[in-house]
């Protein structure tokens, strides 16, 4: 009989790999500290046995809310072996937002990072919560279970099931709350797969990895579980803002990240570059015309010629160098997920020989369904399928996905399934796209109304502009922040209620109905500007349907100088 592909048994194979590469670093009084499989082993061994003595039962949700830490992922693979399902939150996450995830998946406990997080789970009925300074405390518990009950843990594993639930991925709807997905044991563990099927591997094992995306998404979360499959060793970094500062000490091979973090890279070099003089000026300028030659005839698969080829040593000894040693001085492969990379970025970036190669896939195929390799790759583009992946076109070129990472569905919503996933098989993404003729995938237009910030979050702009209509003074909204780095709003108000108002009481009474809305929401969600339209939307402008809900592209065209001011 075939081994179950369970996320049990990754872990429980990554541990008898005997890896003699750390499992992971960890940060610890300012320096970076090499933690073994071995010791990971132990903890994740004593944690889980510290679940059962606790009573979490096979099934049972469990809910994580920290930043990327150690502590985060040792659970979680605790939690995959006591067959629980964990119910990742956003560290970011307001309490309100906290709640509904644990009360919407039923979480019997939750593992919080500090007494902030803690705070946030306060009245929300789960039976245990756990801070890290309480994981010790679980682990003597764990190991006293263990000694009672030696066989409970391998037992438990063996319990588990392929189509057993392994965790909940939440992601946001176009309205109403985020909806759950259900990710099999199966489907993440399919998904890990994916990279012994490449012809081209993005990752070895002994590589690093700086590792600052949280893990409450699917990203990071496919990651962490990667590194177990592959071996290669995770740096976890809570704080994002430090990543500048913590590549040069790491060095990774491996950088995943969002596009916000390159487009500052960009922004600072671009500017280093310009602000040159003289004999520097000139060597930089140079570098960059041999960098776009060689990028050129890369990225079209032919030869360089050996006198270029010098060249670009050269320029890479004096320029390209300098740069690369910011990032670390080894990154091999450089990611770039969750929103949009402009072209324009890529092409400079490889002009400086750093390639960041672009994917694409959502939280209901659990994470990645295109991908460009280091041999294959297309700017512009997220790549081709990857091996296993089906690829459909609807009418309108929505692009539909068939693979064996297709979620179970949503959690307690099976109206939404019924619309996102077909009887065929086939996630409807949501997204509008083609096929060029060597077969890369290019995004044209999103058919959904979700928001992906420069950060690579998801915002839900009608719950926001919902909340925001039901003030009085506030007659249409709409919410903008899609590649850009922060959520804003283009609003208009009601002529009949503002009549004897000056601008400077409008403005200071649609003010207070946005911090309201905004103290209801996390951060990344939260209205960071607006500015009060001259006039409302009108169904003769072509700017609203005829069941007067509104156009985005035309409102965006008409008010494109407003739109600018807002990320001036």
């Amino acid at each position: 009989m075939a081994r179950a592909r369970t996320i049990a048994n990754l872990w429980r194979d990554a541990v008898a790999a005997a890896h003699p590469e750390p499992a992971y670093l960890r940060e610890a009084d300012g320096e970076w500290v090499e933690v073994t499989w071995a010791e990971a082993a132990r903890a994740v061994d004593e944690i889980a046995n510290g679940l059962l003595a606790l009573g979490v039962q096979k099934g049972d949700a469990f809910g994580l809310l920290a930043r990327t830490n150690l502590e985060w992922s040792l659970f979680d693979f605790a939690l995959a072996l006591v067959g629980a399902v964990g119910a990742p939150i956003y560290a970011s996450s307001s309490p309100r937002d906290t709640h509904y995830v644990l009360e919407h998946s039923e979480a019997v406990g939750v593992l919080v990072e500090d007494d902030d997080q803690r705070a946030k789970v306060a009245g929300s009925g789960v039976r245990h919560v756990i801070s890290f300074s309480e994981l010790a405390a679980l682990r003597d518990r764990g190991r006293a279970y263990a000694a009672e009950h030696p066989t409970a843990l391998d037992e438990r594993a063996d319990s588990i099931d392929e189509d057993d639930l392994f965790t909940f991925i939440y992601t946001s709807g176009t309205t109403g709350p985020p909806k759950a997905c259900m990710i099999r044991h199966r489907n993440y563990y399919a998904m890990v797969q994916k990279a012994d099927e490449l012809d081209d591997r993005l990752t070895e094992p002994g590589d690093v990895m700086l590792l600052y995306l949280p893990l409450a998404h699917n990203y990071g979360r496919l990651l962490h579980l990667s590194s177990a499959y592959i071996g290669f060793t995770i740096a976890f970094l809570p704080d994002p803002l430090r990543a500048a500062t913590e590549l040069p000490r790491v060095r990774p091979q491996l950088f995943p990240s969002v596009p916000r973090v390159y487009e500052k890279i960009h922004t600072a070099v671009v500017g280093e570059f310009e602000d040159q003089t003289g004999a520097k000026k000139a060597i930089v300028d140079w570098a960059l015309r041999v960098g776009y030659r060689v990028s050129r005839l890369r990225q079209a698969k032919q030869p360089v010629p050996a006198t270029l080829l010098w060249q670009h040593r050269v320029a890479d000894k004096l320029v390209y160098s300098k740069v690369k040693a910011r990032l670390g001085g080894r990154l091999r492969v450089a990611n770039a997920g969750g929103a949009p990379l402009s072209r324009e970025i890529a092409e400079f970036f490889h002009a400086i020989d750093i390639l960041i190669l672009e994917g694409y896939g959502l939280s209901e195929v659990t994470t990645a369904a295109t991908v460009n390799r280091l041999g294959d790759f297309r700017f512009g583009t997220v790549g081709k399928p990857l091996p296993g992946v089906e690829l459909e076109f609807a009418d309108d070129n929505e692009i539909l996905i068939r693979s064996n990472t297709v979620f179970a569905g949503y959690y307690r919503d099976s109206e939404a399934t019924k619309a996102t996933l077909d009887d065929e098989g086939f996630v409807h993404t949501g997204d509008i796209g083609h096929l060029d003729e060597d077969g890369f995938l290019v995004i044209t237009d999103r058919k959904k109304d979700i928001i992906v910030t420069a950060g690579g979050k998801n915002v839900a702009p009608q719950n926001l502009e919902n909340e925001l209509k039901a003030h009085r003074l506030i007659s249409q909204v709409l919410v903008v922040g899609d590649r850009k780095p922060y959520v804003a709003a283009l609003i208009t108000v009601d002529p009949d209620s503002t009549r004897d108002m000056s601008d400077a009481e409008v403005r200071k009474a649609v003010q207070g109905a946005i911090d309201s809305v905004n103290a209801q929401r996390s951060r990344y969600e939260q209205i960071k500007r607006f500015t009060v339209l001259p006039r409302e939307f009108t169904l003769e402008a072509d700017e609203m349907t005829p069941t007067l809900k509104l156009r985005r592209a035309v409102i965006l065209d008409h008010f494109a100088r407003e739109l600018a001011d807002l990320y001036a």
